[in-house]
């Protein structure tokens, strides 16, 4: 469904992040499933700069198991002037302050509703399914019309 709603944009995730979403199968069978993704392509941070700019950001965003995946993100998405996608406040917060261009899956599922691509009762659907799974988002799914107008998400 991602795939589909990004259709049009070069989608990358990093090593880091498919190392820790690998970790986590165990607990979340359902993780596999997004470390198979064939539309993701893979930023490894070989380089020098990238590794630097890698470590920058993991004494920005912290160290701990689940911040490196974040760090590496926003290193790939310094190093390229692209759009960051992570649902975790903190990390989002140290992001902007430090000038990434940040969002979440509310973002994405409004814009797909922006452009039609999605109705808002199935962006909700959607929602609802990845609370389900553990997913940690800011609404439910019957919330997140009124939600996503409020923060200018929505017309």
């Amino acid at each position: 469904m991602l795939r589909d709603l990004l259709i049009n944009r070069e989608c990358w995730t990093t090593g880091v992040v498919l190392d820790e979403l690998n970790r986590g199968v165990m607990a979340h069978p359902t993780l596999a499933a997004v470390a198979a993704q064939d539309w993701l392509k893979v930023a490894r941070l070989d380089s020098l700069d990238e590794m630097t700019l890698f470590a920058t950001w993991a004494r920005r965003v912290g160290s701990g198991d689940r911040d490196l995946g974040e760090a590496s993100v926003f290193a790939v998405a310094e190093s390229r002037a692209a759009i960051a996608i992570t649902d975790d406040r903190n990390a989002v917060r140290v992001a902007r302050t430090y000038g990434i261009n940040v969002h979440g899956t509310i973002w994405i599922l409004a814009g797909a509703c922006q452009t039609g691509k999605l109705a808002e009762q199935a962006a909700g659907n959607l929602i609802d399914v990845l609370r389900s799974t553990g997913h940690r988002l800011p609404c439910t799914g019957a919330e997140f019309p009124e939600y996503a107008r409020r923060h200018g998400l929505l017309k």
